[in-house]
């Protein structure tokens, strides 16, 4: 049977339109029955093969003969319902375009919820009062904290700049921070 559909679709290709009605004929109803299982409706099934079979001798210069052809076809049958029922599913609504009521049109208004002012504030509070523990840390505390957290940079880069062992850096930045969450802690 597969040969069958082989040589019909060379024949097809070649311009053959008895060779496309026979193809329509052979598979047709098996089309039909995999669409109408799929969107339950035999009016709109009957739609939909036929928008099948139009996909399908579109691009019959694609059908690899390797596989069945009903097999493709099918698959063009299912892959067409399963956008018809996306594309009904989709309600889209107009954000610009005013909505009609029985008392006339109204614009729609949809609400902002990425803007929340009391997180805003509390970030804005966190930021002064670290900012303010971080300027009452002692100098050697405060200066390898900037350094590190601030402008970025490394240990060694630190250790460097500030003429001492990169040990005596981890220290200082651990000692740092222990000054750092007792002070947060205390302004809560």
């Amino acid at each position: 049977m597969p040969e069958v559909d082989d040589i019909l679709i060379q024949e097809a290709l070649k311009g053959d339109q008895k060779a496309f009605r026979s193809l329509v004929s052979r598979h047709q109803a098996s089309v039909y029955h995999i669409i109408v299982r799929m969107v339950r409706d035999k009016e709109l099934a009957d739609d939909l093969v036929q928008e099948t079979f139009m996909k399908a001798f579109s691009s019959l210069r694609s059908y690899r003969s390797e596989y069945r052809f009903s097999t493709w076809l099918y698959k063009i049958a299912a892959n067409s319902s399963i956008d018809h029922l996306r594309k009904k599913r989709i309600q889209a609504l107009s954000l610009d375009a005013p909505l009609d009521t029985g008392d006339g049109q109204v614009g729609l208004e949809v609400p902002d919820y990425t803007y929340h002012p009391e997180e805003e504030m509390v970030r804005r509070e966190q930021s002064v009062s670290i900012a303010e523990a971080i300027a009452s840390l002692p100098e050697k505390y405060r200066r390898v904290i900037i350094a590190r957290h601030q402008e970025d940079k490394s240990y060694e880069e630190i250790a460097a700049e500030l003429k001492v062992p990169v040990g005596t850096v981890k220290a200082r930045i651990f000692r740092a921070r222990e000054l750092l969450k007792k002070r947060l802690r205390s302004v809560r």
